[in-house]
């Protein structure tokens, strides 16, 4: 397949071409704000289905539907509590997924099979404009291929998706560089199902208490359905396997260079690179810098594929705030492969 990429500036031709591919049951690269995504027709089966092929996903896993203003909500999702509108009105444009009843227009394919559906409005004006001209909602997972560290950058898009796809549209680097925030407003209290670029604490804000699901912290059992994207499978994972290293930073940082061996690869915050010398280093950001963390965690993952690193250490932030998503995408990347560094 003869791919196109769509670089910046993009003309007016460029994005009804772009949109004509989602309306045509296409497959197209998205930029958002949090990561790319691989996008079709929500509502097309077949295109659907083309999206877990290019993935290699498997098709228990749902899609999340993007849709460009609250005013889509109706259309496609049934008994929506106030509190959904009392969201995206404080957080939309934004990292954050709402599970939600889905009305029979949106097929089981989309949603893994599930009575309900994610949706979202993403913070990228390109794709919202996409969106609009396709007139239609764009189903879109990360743009990965399936259990790789997530793409942040169009040049990821093209690593995994080149020739497997229709278009990749050229957004610039994501801001965020993690996932949305994924909240189950169908259960009470709502529940967390997957950290993401939207801290919990904002979420609380809002909705008060606020459930955390256990596949926040842990693996589900074989068996289990996952109700949202990120839940079940082994996900943003280098070739090589990690181990991920928490508590104290001053404490997680002496435990890694004092069990690591000499080829191994090291994420570490930035304060600590002088105590890995000689490895293949990639900076997390600043201890403090949750946002610069977010945003460095799928590069460095992706990054130690192009190494011989025969393993992967990893520095871990504390759960508040964003280093919650940031936690839980290195955790997920271990296989929950976690040591706790003791005083």
């Amino acid at each position: 397949m003869d791919t196109i990429l769509f670089s910046q500036p993009l003309s007016d031709a460029d994005l009804d071409r772009a949109a004509a591919i989602i309306r045509g049951g296409g497959l197209l690269g998205i930029p958002t704000e949090t990561v790319y995504g691989l996008g079709a027709d929500g509502l097309n089966e077949t295109a659907v289905l083309h999206i877990f092929e290019a993935k290699g996903r498997p098709q228990d896993n749902p899609l999340i539907l993007h849709v460009p203003d609250a005013g889509w909500l109706p259309k496609f999702c049934r008994d929506i509590p106030h509190a959904a509108y009392a969201l995206a009105r404080r957080f939309w444009p934004g990292p954050l997924t709402m599970i939600l009843p889905r009305r029979d227009i949106v097929p089981l394919r989309t949603t893994g099979g599930l009575e309900t559906v994610g949706v979202r409005c993403p913070d990228h004006p390109l794709t919202l404009e996409i969106i609009r001209r396709a007139g239609v909602p764009i189903a879109a997972p990360s743009g990965n291929t399936s259990g790789r560290p997530s793409p942040t950058t169009a040049g990821h898009m093209v690593e995994d998706m080149w020739g497997k796809i229709d278009g990749i549209v050229d957004g610039g680097p994501c801001g965020v560089g993690v996932e949305s925030t994924i909240i189950d407003l169908t259960v009470t209290p709502p529940r967390l199902l997957r950290p993401g670029g939207l801290p919990l604490e904002a979420l609380e804000e809002v909705l008060g208490e606020v459930a955390v699901d256990k596949a926040v912290v842990s693996k589900l059992a074989d068996g289990e359905r996952p109700k949202a994207p990120g839940m079940k499978y082994r996900h943003y994972a280098p070739k090589a396997p990690v181990t991920v290293v928490t508590g104290d930073a001053g404490q997680s940082a002496a435990y890694i260079a004092a069990h690591c061996e000499k080829e191994a690869g090291i994420i570490c915050f930035s304060e600590f690179l002088p105590l890995f010398a000689g490895h293949e280093v990639h900076d997390l950001g600043p201890m403090a810098d949750l946002s610069e963390q977010a945003r460095r965690v799928f590069d460095a993952l992706r990054r130690f594929d192009e190494t011989p690193v025969p393993e992967i250490w990893a520095q871990c932030p504390g759960s508040e705030g964003l280093g919650l998503a940031v936690g839980n995408r290195l955790k997920k990347a271990a296989g929950f492969h976690i040591v706790e560094a003791l005083p």
